[in-house]
């Protein structure tokens, strides 16, 4: 295995004497999959590392990244490593306003900005963010006739450096392991979100030390659709491929991702949980959509295959019936679903970020894929967690990865310890302390316990777990990710501390839902409108009462309501990973969880949505409150 005891840059260079001509990176456009080689990736990455320096950048700058998934995002990331400065991704559907506070804190001259999207939202930032002095683009489209100073084509900036890429080496050489090299945001539950500063050895061992339990290689491909400012698409598709040195593949637009897959069929997958449950959601949809034969075919060897996945997980031999069962059931349902999602030669499927509720999992392990938990923290460079093969339990996110300790504190937190622990929060030493112990301890905020397996379960964040008034506790996450499961719930927030039971409110999954509407020939007008509907809410009811089913009573829940808009990031109610801000949902909707513990039936409620471009408008409806029998 490649030495872990290096920078990402000397791995680029190491890479590229190794595989040459080997495809490092792929990029579909107008259809075609574009390719690039390890010695290409060197090349357009020295040259861009040259460039940087020829406009006075360097050790100690950070230098912001926004935009899509794209090969530029990786030559920037790494040339920007090789002069000893920090990159910091933000996520591309992030407004100027959130992000403002990131360019005054970190003095950040340059920032790499993918379209005109994105440069004219850094260019509203100009006259608030005066040290600001270049703006690097790489889709030209629409861009023509912008004469703003310092504006630059990604390729401009190459030709700058082109002269001095051969000094690349020799500024690498000067790197060392401990030197910062990204700064990735954290998710913002509960604020602002705040930066962490990683090491080219807080990236490394962690890749290294997951790769041992979940093994990669060069031969491997990877798709890249999560956003990049994302930790999780930064420990695959930067510290991992270039560690082990497998195929990164970029898709050509969001929308196309399943498709890109299925042409690619990647080895290695990973997703956080909101795409694992919509997939399943949309397969599900799909299935109530075909034909009656066909359902049938579904629902009998999916059956089947849950029963396998089982007996497979508990370690128990399924019987001659059963296998003879589950090959008939891949023959006729499981090999061409895996096909169609793309997913025929996957090895590693891993989700994280969050909790994936049982239900989902077993979905997919029926199917034949073999989906495993992780759990980490940007803090820890991403993971500290995984299942081992054979040894995944559903309550649990696995066991630690080599040289990490975790220990949960009298208090019930779950902390961590490896050498994958950030270096602190840039310019932030109040919260590095709250953060990190003075003996290397990493606090991570969720309350956890050690199952007799030695599995870590991740119970929620401590401050959300709940209890009732008398005095039963109970998760919130846990319960938001079973109804998360239904294929006509998109979002949920479940409330209840304090109170004599639990209850929920919830969004609606509107392509879903909105077809389901069209099967019954029940007509709306827009989301609002669908979410007002008594069918609608009679719909939601039964799968709550489904769930309801599998929980104990005390802690099912009891009364609901249907919002009329979708909870949304830039309404300030999810971050930008889509986990809820629930202090904000809690301000916002006051009114409406409080007229679930009365005896109201509906509540006036008056909202404020927030566009892209910045204006605002409110939103007023009538929101029924149904009880859950």
């Amino acid at each position: 295995m490649t030495d872990h005891n290096t920078t990402l840059p000397r791995l680029l260079i190491e890479n590229a004497g190794k595989y040459g001509s080997r495809t490092a990176l792929r990029e579909k456009e107008w259809g075609i999959w574009q390719t690039y080689s390890w010695q290409d990736y060197l090349e357009i990455t020295s040259e861009f590392a040259a460039g940087l320096k020829k406009l006075g950048l360097g050790k100690g700058d950070v230098i912001v990244l926004i935009g899509d998934n794209r090969p530029e995002w990786l030559w920037a990331e790494i040339a920007i490593q090789s002069l000893g400065g920090m990159a910091l991704g933000v996520y591309q559907d992030v407004q100027a306003s959130e992000i403002e506070y990131i360019f005054e804190l970190t003095d950040c001259r340059l920032v790499i900005a993918e379209d005109q999207e994105q440069v004219d939202k850094m260019l509203s930032l100009r006259g608030k963010v005066s040290h600001l002095e270049h703006i690097v683009y790489h889709d030209s489209k629409g861009l023509i006739k912008y004469q703003d100073e310092g504006l630059l084509h990604f390729d401009q900036v190459r030709e700058y450096g082109r002269p001095d890429r051969n000094l690349f080496e020799s500024w690498v050489d000067q790197l060392s392991e401990d030197d910062t090299c990204l700064i990735a945001t954290t998710s913002g539950t509960t604020g602002r979100p705040k930066l962490a500063m990683l090491s080219h050895k807080n990236l490394l061992t962690m890749a290294h030390n997951l790769g041992q339990v979940d093994p990669k290689d060069q031969a491997d491909e990877f798709v890249s659709f999560l956003p990049l400012a994302w930790m999780g698409e930064q420990m695959m598709a930067v510290a991992s491929s270039l560690l082990f040195g497998f195929c990164v593949n970029f898709p050509e637009e969001q929308e196309t991702v399943q498709n890109d897959i299925r042409d690619i069929g990647p080895h290695i997958i990973f997703s956080p949980p909101r795409v694992w449950e919509n997939l399943a959601a949309r397969i599900r949809v799909r299935i109530m959509e075909t034909t009656r034969l066909k359902r049938l075919i579904y629902h009998k060897c999916m059956g089947i295959g849950i029963r396998m996945a089982e007996c497979r997980l508990s370690r128990k031999p399924p019987g001659t019936m059963l296998n003879t069962l589950y090959l008939l059931s891949q023959f006729f349902l499981f090999r061409s679903l895996r096909d169609r999602l793309g997913f025929s030669r996957i090895r590693s499927a891993t989700t994280g970020g969050a909790a994936l509720g049982p239900d989902t999992f077993k979905f997919f392990h029926a199917m034949g894929v073999n989906l495993k938990q992780i759990y980490g923290q940007t803090e820890i460079a991403g993971i500290s967690c995984i299942h081992r093969d054979g040894h995944i339990d559903f309550d649990t996110v696995g066991e630690p990865i080599p040289e990490t300790e975790i220990m949960i504190s009298g208090e019930g937190e779950i902390l961590s310890r490896s050498a994958a622990v950030f270096q602190g929060y840039y310019k932030d030493e109040k919260a590095t302390g709250e953060t990190l112990s003075d003996d290397g301890w990493l606090l991570s905020g969720d309350a956890g316990y050690f199952k007799d397996n030695g599995q870590l379960v991740v119970i929620d964040r401590l401050k959300d777990v709940m209890e009732l008034a008398d005095g039963t506790k109970f998760s919130p996450q846990f319960m938001e990710n079973k109804l998360k499961f239904s294929p006509y719930i998109r979002e949920a927030v479940v409330v209840g501390k304090g109170k004599k039971y639990i209850a929920a409110i919830v969004c609606i999954d509107e392509e879903i839902v909105g077809r389901w509407s069209e099967s019954k020939q029940l007509t709306y007008t827009t989301y609002q409108d669908l979410a007002s509907k008594k069918e609608v809410y009679n719909l939601v009811a039964d799968e709550i009462r489904k769930i309801n089913d599998t929980i104990p009573e005390n802690t099912r829940i009891r009364r609901f309501a249907l919002l009329f808009k979708e909870l949304d990031a830039d309404d300030g109610e999810l971050t930008r990973t889509r986990k809820i801000r629930r202090k904000v949902v809690a301000e916002r909707y006051a009114a409406l969880m409080e007229r679930l513990y009365t005896d109201d039936r509906e509540v006036d409620l008056v909202a404020r949505i927030q566009y892209q471009d910045g204006s605002t408008r409110e939103m007023k409806g009538r929101i029924a409150i149904k009880d859950v029998s």
